[in-house]
C-alpha cells in the first residue's frame, strides 16, 4: 500500500474526509469532510485570513454568491475560453483530460498546445485506451463551467463560478466607495467554486466542488510599489525560471530582492510568493517541496503580466496549489466594456485610472492533500501512523482521557474536558487501553493527551503527553489551560 493509499484509508476509517453520497453509486468528483477534516480545514481557513488578510489593513473580506449570470462569464471570457482539451475513446466511450492524458504516457509535455498538435502527438506515438486498447478520437475542447437555469421557466442562464475571482471584480467599485479605500487596496474571499471536471482523480487534488481562497490586489500602474516590500525582500523562495525548465534543470533559491530583479518583475507578486512560501512551510510542506514555476509563454494568458504557481510535490508529481498572476486591467475593462458601467476610480493626484490587479489563488484541497500528505508520519517504532499536523491548524488540540473508568476518574475527566472545551477543540475518550486511545489521537494529529490517574485525586494534577516527543509532565489542573495556551503559542 503506497503512502497516499494508507492516507485516504486513514481518512475513510476516522471520517476525515469520505465521498459524497457514499451509501448510493456516487458521482467521482464530490467529496464530504467528516467531523475531523471540517475542523482541519476550518482552521487553515481560519489561519490563511489570519496571516494574508487581518495582517494587511488594505485588504478587505467580501462573500459572494456562487450563481452568476451569464453575462458575467461573457465578460470575463469564460464562455469562450474556460476549456480543457478532451479526448474519448472510439470503443469504450471512456474520456480523459488529454494534456495530461498525453503526458503520462508518452512523456510529451502538450500543455498549451492546440487540439490538432496534440492528437498529432497521439497518433505518433500509437497511444491507444488503457481500459479497451481501443483507437482515440481527435482532442477537442470541453467547457468547465457547470450551467444552470434562474426562475421557473428557466428564463435566464446561470453558471456556478468556477473562480471566486469574477464576484470581486464585480463588486470592485462598491467595495472601493463603501470602505473609502485608496489604492493599493485589495478584495479578499473565501468560498466555494465549482468545475465540470473532465476526469477528477487523486483524492481531492482534481474535484467538480472545492474551496478558493483568493485575494485580487488593485493598484496604479504608475505607482505599482509594494509598501510592505522592504518587510520581505531578504525571504528566501525556490523557482523553477523558464529557462530552467526548458534546459531540464533544476529550481533555484532565490531572496525576494533577488527575484523581483532577475524573475518576476513586480514587487506585488513577489511579496505574496514570499508570504506563501512561509505560509506552506508553516503548515508542514518541507521547503524541498515547494516552488514557483514560471508559467511558460504557451501557457500564459494574453493579458498576463505574469504568471508564478506554487507548486507542491505530491506522490504523483508536482501540482499548482497557488496561482499568482498579474492580470493587468483586463477584468475590470472586460466587465466595463459589457456591462456598460464606469470601474474608474481617481488616484490620490486626481487621475482617472482603471486599476491594475494581482491575484494570489489559493486551491484549499490541493493544500489539504499537501498537508495529509507531508504530515504523515509512519511510525514503526509507535506501532502505528500519525499525523504530525502544527498545532495551528491540528483539528483537536487536546484529547483528555480518565485512566479507567471507575472510582470517580470519569467524573473528574468530564469536569476538566467540560472546563477546556469553551477554549478549545478538544475530545473525550474513555474506551479501550490508554495505549490505544493515544494512538487514536495522534492517528488524527492532536498534540496533547490529557490523562485523569488515580494521583489526580491527590494531587489535583493531570498528566499531558506530548504527541511529537511522546514525553509526559505533570500540570496542576488549574494550570492546563495557561499551559496549553503559552505552548501553542510557542509553536507558532
Amino acid at each position: 500500500m503506497s503512502k497516499m493509499e494508507d492516507i485516504q484509508r486513514i481518512c475513510l476509517q476516522r471520517g476525515i474526509i469520505f465521498p459524497t453520497a457514499e451509501i448510493y453509486s456516487t458521482i467521482s468528483g464530490f467529496y464530504e469532510y467528516g467531523p475531523v477534516g471540517f475542523l482541519l480545514k476550518k482552521k487553515l481557513i481560519e489561519y490563511w485570513r489570519e496571516f494574508f488578510v487581518e495582517s494587511d489593513d488594505n485588504i478587505f473580506e467580501i462573500e459572494g454568491c456562487t450563481v452568476l449570470p451569464e453575462k458575467v462569464f461573457e465578460a470575463s471570457g469564460h464562455l469562450k475560453s474556460f476549456v480543457d482539451p478532451i479526448i474519448q475513446c472510439k470503443k469504450c466511450k471512456s474520456l480523459y483530460k488529454a494534456d495530461d492524458f498525453i503526458t503520462e504516457k508518452t512523456g510529451v509535455v502538450v500543455e498549451g498546445k492546440t487540439p490538432k498538435e496534440m492528437t498529432e502527438v497521439i497518433k505518433k506515438n500509437k497511444v491507444k485506451c488503457p481500459k479497451c486498447d481501443g483507437e482515440l478520437a481527435e482532442v477537442r475542447l470541453f467547457n468547465l463551467m457547470l450551467k444552470t437555469e434562474i426562475g421557473p421557466i428557466g428564463s435566464q442562464n446561470a453558471y456556478l463560478r468556477p473562480e471566486t475571482a469574477q464576484n470581486i471584480f464585480t463588486s470592485f467599485k462598491r467595495v472601493f466607495r463603501s470602505t473609502r479605500s485608496k489604492l493599493p487596496m485589495g478584495i479578499a474571499q473565501v468560498g466555494r467554486s465549482f468545475r465540470n471536471e473532465i476526469s477528477p482523480r487523486h483524492f481531492i487534488i482534481r474535484v467538480r466542488e472545492f474551496n478558493q481562497n483568493e485575494i485580487e490586489l488593485f493598484f496604479d500602474p504608475k505607482h505599482p510599489e509594494c509598501p510592505k516590500f522592504n518587510e520581505i525582500k531578504n525571504k528566501k523562495i525556490r523557482i523553477l525560471t523558464r529557462e530552467a525548465q526548458k534546459k531540464n534543470k533544476k529550481s533555484v533559491i532565490l531572496t525576494a530582492e533577488q527575484s523581483l530583479k532577475r524573475v518576476v518583475r513586480n514587487e506585488w507578486l513577489v511579496y505574496f510568493m514570499a508570504k506563501e512560501f512561509e505560509f506552506y512551510k508553516s503548515i508542514g510542506i518541507p521547503e524541498e517541496k515547494l516552488r514557483f514555476r514560471h508559467m511558460l509563454p504557451e501557457e500564459t494568458p494574453h493579458y498576463s503580466g505574469g504568471n508564478f504557481d506554487l507548486e507542491i510535490e505530491f506522490d504523483f508529481g508536482w501540482k499548482e496549489t497557488v496561482g499568482n498572476a498579474y492580470r493587468t486591467d483586463y477584468d475590470l475593462k472586460k466587465h466595463m466594456k459589457l456591462s456598460g458601467e464606469d470601474l474608474t476610480v481617481l488616484t490620490e493626484d486626481r487621475r482617472k485610472i482603471v486599476p491594475h490587479v494581482v491575484e494570489p489563488s489559493f486551491g484549499m484541497e490541493r493544500t489539504i492533500v499537501g498537508i495529509l500528505l507531508h504530515c504523515f508520519v509512519m511510525d514503526k517504532k509507535r506501532g502505528w501512523n500519525w499525523f504530525k499536523f502544527p498545532a495551528v491548524i491540528a483539528p483537536y488540540t487536546a484529547a483528555v482521557f480518565p485512566l479507567v473508568n471507575k472510582d470517580k476518574l470519569p467524573e473528574k475527566a468530564r469536569e476538566i474536558y467540560d472546563n477546556l472545551r469553551k477554549h478549545f477543540d478538544i475530545f473525550y475518550d474513555d474506551r479501550g487501553s490508554i495505549g490505544k486511545r493515544y494512538a487514536r489521537s495522534d492517528e488524527v494529529g492532536t498534540p496533547f493527551a490529557i490523562t485523569i490517574d488515580y494521583q489526580t485525586l491527590e494531587d489535583n494534577a493531570v498528566t499531558i503527553r506530548n504527541r511529537d516527543s511522546t514525553k509526559q509532565i505533570r500540570v496542576d489542573i488549574d494550570h492546563i489551560k495557561i499551559f496549553l495556551d503559552k505552548t501553542l503559542k510557542s509553536l507558532k
